[in-house]
């Protein structure tokens, strides 16, 4: 149970967002755009009206994820989300040059987290997924303190050196008084598709003993596939079409319990 807080008053485009799932780690490279851009379409194909927004401000990967090159638009004051594949989307992408780096200090970030929560329309939605930038600094925490009743989902690959920066930012998100949905473990093993046995490139039961240790639901163990890398490479998220897969069902079953937690959370 997360400690007490003062829900914030809604940002005015938020205003009709039912839930909202931020994805994070406090470690980059562990796969938290994979899963939220994937977590995403995998609500939206169960009938959910779902969002995505790119909080990574200096890394945003979401517009090559996606294979979206447009600019934002305004419209009545507000920005327009970019739809695609029956998302909402918005990132800084959108709004700068493929090439150009965001040089910007704390209190610039953290503006532009607020304005793409507050001044983008984003409408009549179920979910927001939101993916954070790795560490704990101030994206992270001005997510937190801005979106009321946020659901946190933890990725984490098997490694000690990605588990001990986990660790901490749960440690800190707890503090702040959000609810941890659960954790997910990207590149788990690999397998060839000639074989049956599995191959633990970095290392075993990292995610799953550190939800024992923590007291967290562990909601799967993503393997390395080569077709959800290509996906992502392509434009085209992987849960699009995931076939009969081992990662499809573990996407399928990740969403459909963060929509169980999300309603039990709302009805509290």
């Amino acid at each position: 149970m997360a400690a007490e807080r003062n829900a914030p008053p809604p940002l005015a485009g938020i205003g009709e967002i039912k839930h909202f799932i931020a994805v994070g780690s406090g470690k980059g490279g562990v796969g938290k755009t994979t899963v939220a851009v994937n977590l995403a379409v995998a609500l939206s194909k169960q009938g959910y009206r779902v969002g995505l927004l790119d909080a990574d401000i200096f890394g945003p990967s979401i517009p090559t994820m996606l294979d979206v090159h447009l600019e934002a638009e305004l419209e009545q004051g507000m920005m327009k989300p970019i739809e695609k594949y029956g998302l909402k989307i918005m990132s800084i992408g959108f709004m700068i040059g493929e090439d150009q780096a965001v040089v910007w200090r704390g209190p610039m970030v953290s503006r532009a987290i607020k304005d793409f929560l507050g001044r983008v329309g984003w409408g009549d939605l179920d979910f927001l997924v939101v993916d954070l930038p790795p560490g704990t600094g101030d994206a992270s925490i001005t997510i937190a303190q801005s979106l009321p009743d946020a659901l946190m989902l933890i990725v984490t690959t098997p490694q000690k050196v990605a588990l001990a920066d986990v660790r901490k930012a749960i440690n800190m998100f707890r503090k702040m008084g959000i609810d941890i949905v659960g954790i997910v473990e990207n590149m788990s093993y690999f397998q060839c598709e000639h074989s049956t046995d599995r191959i633990e490139i970095f290392g075993q039961g990292g995610g799953e003993g550190l939800s024992k240790d923590l007291s967290i639901r562990f909601l799967g163990a993503l393997p390395i596939d080569i077709e959800l890398r290509k996906s992502g490479d392509e434009g085209r998220p992987f849960m699009l079409e995931p076939a009969d897969t081992e990662t499809g069902k573990i996407f399928e079953r990740i969403a459909r319990d963060i929509v169980t937690d999300a309603t039990i959370s709302r009805a509290r």
